[in-house]
């Protein structure tokens, strides 16, 4: 598997982040990646450092974001901008470096979640 920065998914990211919907998230701290010849069926996932790292490097916590090419490239701009909204869903309130799993505390991470969150966006 071969990874580069993803520098029109960091701009687009960037855009779905001065919406205001995700006051929480720190745009500096979200590094786009994207990737080719991964196995997985994901259009994307992200990927947190472990706090044990931060520590010992003593640094802020990071998140990634890395899209597989096979996958997502292929999407219409749309569809790109839910897989990322998805992406962001996973970033606790924190932005503590851990990660939102798909059911937590009686929240969904799932479609109709990331639709409602696309829809406000959309509408400005």
């Amino acid at each position: 598997m071969k990874s580069e920065k993803a520098h029109d998914v960091q701009e687009r990211l960037m855009e779905l982040l001065r919406s205001g919907e995700f006051p929480h998230v720190n745009a500096y701290r979200i590094i786009c990646m994207r990737s080719r010849g991964a196995k997985a069926r994901a259009y994307a996932r992200i990927w947190s450092m472990p706090s044990i790292w931060q520590s010992a490097l003593e640094i802020e916590p990071f998140y990634i974001i890395e899209v597989l090419s096979e996958h997502f490239d292929k999407l219409e701009e749309q569809r790109k901008d839910r897989v990322l909204i998805h992406e962001l869903l996973h970033i606790p309130k924190k932005f503590s470096g851990g990660l939102v799993p798909h059911r937590c505390f009686g929240k969904k991470i799932d479609e109709k979640r990331v639709e409602e969150i696309y829809e406000r966006i959309k509408r400005g």
